[in-house]
């Protein structure tokens, strides 16, 4: 087991039509890193895809290429090089009881939930245990205050009594925000989140005012989305996008899997049936 580990988050979507707050995160061990992320930067430059790759510039000229680097960063997840995390929350399921100062800061706490649950850090093995772990973080909203407290609770985590037993060590050195554009892990990543939220969010039927029929640019990004479903179905057949991934009957899944998604349930809510999709669309397609 790798002595450190890079955690890279980025969010996407805070507010969508039916799933809002799209939250990831990809952790690989400093044994995989520089392998991992040359790998990729020199897939990149063979496909001549010089600028930041992300979702919002998927088009119809570029999707095999998008679909070759996403296979490629799929293997490495198959192959248990690199985990990853998506988290998000259904609109259905609207938090009560929120304080006004809650909704402000409502970014950064469920940011604060998704780096402590997501990856199952309490059920890492005991040869990780006293694992040095490295945050870096896409560039925070402009709100240093809400960022500088966030930062500080991200500190803390490994005293945290459902961490402790991993002995997670994070040093103030190693909690950053960088720039995805010289991340390539962060840019395969803002690929997979959004293209969950543009199918959660059925942005895949849209069409724009005064059209007829859907744009180049919508049908490319839903056959990158199924490309993407397949390479996620190849690791574990039927997974359905809109749901918690179950942990087969195993709590130390949630460390292993090496792809997850965590649909965020608040504590206290209320359930809004007007805001749901027709059931079963997500598990078919």
């Amino acid at each position: 087991m790798d002595k450190e580990y890079i955690l890279f988050c980025d969010e996407s979507d805070r507010s969508g039509r039916y799933y809002s707050d799209f939250y990831g995160g990809v952790l690989v061990g400093s044994s995989q890193y520089e392998r991992v992320t040359r790998r990729l930067q020199d897939l990149k430059n063979d496909l001549n895809l010089g600028k930041e790759v992300k979702w919002s510039r998927v088009s119809e000229p570029y999707l095999g290429k998008y679909m070759q680097l996403m296979s490629a960063f799929f293997e490495e997840i198959r192959a248990g090089h690199i985990k990853m995390r998506v988290m998000f929350r259904q609109n259905a399921r609207q938090p009560r009881e929120l304080s006004v100062d809650q909704r402000d800061r409502g970014y950064f706490l469920l940011y604060y939930q998704f780096i402590k649950h997501a990856f199952g850090f309490p059920h890492m093995p005991a040869a990780a245990a006293g694992a040095k772990l490295r945050i870096y973080f896409d560039e925070f909203p402009d709100k240093p205050d809400h960022a500088a407290e966030f930062r500080q609770f991200i500190l803390r985590l490994a005293d945290q009594r459902e961490l402790r037993d991993s002995a997670l060590t994070i040093a103030d050195e190693d909690v950053q925000e960088v720039r995805s554009h010289d991340h390539v892990l962060l840019q395969c990543m803002d690929v997979v989140l959004g293209s969950m939220s543009f199918r959660l969010n059925d942005k895949h039927l849209e069409i724009a005012p005064g059209k007829h029929r859907r744009g180049k640019r919508t049908i490319a990004k839903e056959k990158l989305y199924k490309h993407i479903l397949g390479e996620i179905r190849e690791w574990k057949s039927g997974f359905n996008i809109g749901q918690s991934t179950e942990v087969d009957g195993d709590i130390t899944n949630r460390w292993s899997h090496p792809y997850r998604h965590w649909a965020f349930l608040p504590s206290a809510h209320r359930y809004d049936e007007g805001l749901t999709k027709r059931k079963g669309s997500l598990k078919r397609r």
